[in-house]
């Protein structure tokens, strides 16, 4: 009998153009959408960039910029949020 394959959690990047933002975090359902855990890094061309390890599954999330929730523009799957918006869908598989 074979062993059933264990899913590990794979490296997943979140990225957001924003040249004109001072400070970018990235919040969702893996982080309790805390707004401080996962700060975004902002490269020479104004991309905010983050890499995390996501086990397989769906996953939502938005970008905190200056203070604001922000969509993510790239992003093609939503789900309604209780606030009246909607959060971003990441699949993992």
């Amino acid at each position: 009998m074979k062993a059933l394959k264990e899913k590990r959690a794979k490296k997943v990047i979140f990225s957001l153009s924003a040249p004109e933002a001072g400070a970018v975090f990235l919040g969702g359902d893996f982080n309790n959408w805390d707004q401080t855990k996962h700060p975004v890094k902002k490269d020479k061309t104004g991309v905010w960039k983050v890499s995390l390890s996501l086990p397989p599954g769906i996953h939502q999330y938005r970008f905190f910029v200056d203070g604001e929730w922000r969509t993510d523009p790239a992003c093609s799957e939503f789900v309604g949020n209780p606030f009246g918006g909607v959060n971003c869908v990441r699949k993992v598989e």
